[in-house]
């Protein structure tokens, strides 16, 4: 396991917690890509504008990494992984959710440190926390 993505995966999961928009956007490369189900945001600057929208819809948020697994061409400056997560959040107004799922992940080196080049979530549970709400099973959306 490289400590770089390990870091990385952290900075990302720490600043969910805080809602820090600066530290989130700096994992991202300027040109990366972020998918979410149908949704699909290009550039760093896209991404951070539409994360920033959907902290503002939230009380608050636990995002935590379950396990995973990485492959890495440090020659290239380039690697995947897979990375399967938890966030328990609570919307303004509303009740508690969870959401179960993972993320593909394709990474580069930009000026010297590892970054996101794309990100896609796929949820496999998303809903109450008492899991009465809808699994979607593994690889579906």
């Amino acid at each position: 396991m490289s400590e770089e993505i390990r870091t990385l995966l952290a900075r990302y999961s720490d600043a969910v917690c805080r809602f820090d928009a600066d530290q989130w956007a700096a994992t991202w490369a300027t040109d990366a890509v972020w998918e979410m189900g149908p949704m699909t945001k290009s550039g760093r600057d896209e991404i951070a504008t539409s994360w920033k929208g959907m902290l503002a819809r939230l009380d608050g948020v636990i995002h935590a990494y379950l396990n995973g697994w990485v492959d890495l061409d440090e020659e290239a400056g380039t690697g995947t992984g897979r990375w399967y997560v938890i966030e328990h959040f609570k919307r303004l107004g509303e009740g508690p959710m969870t959401m179960y799922g993972y993320y593909d992940d394709e990474y580069c080196q930009e000026e010297g440190e590892w970054k996101f080049a794309r990100r896609a979530l796929h949820r496999i549970y998303y809903g109450p926390p008492d899991m009465s709400g809808d699994f979607t099973g593994f690889g579906l959306q």
